[in-house]
């Protein structure tokens, strides 16, 4: 798990762009939400608060496309 800290007008969705680029966005926004239960009502962040930033829980594809066993 890692740490982002925030920039003054950061939101919750600004913030998973940020720290996901590769793994979904701003739809992993509710992972962060849910790391950072204390911060659950805020919608503006100031600047310098803390956050815990998960691993994207992506999940891995049970079967494979036919081009693959090719």
């Amino acid at each position: 798990m890692g740490q982002y800290r925030t920039v003054s007008g950061d939101t919750w969705d600004l913030i998973a762009y940020k720290v996901y680029p590769k793994h979904g966005r701003e739809r992993l926004m509710s992972a962060l939400i849910g790391a950072n239960p204390q911060h659950i009502n805020t919608v503006i962040f100031p600047a310098g608060i803390t956050l815990s930033i998960p691993e994207p829980d992506i999940p891995t594809p049970r079967t494979l496309p036919p081009w693959i066993g090719e």
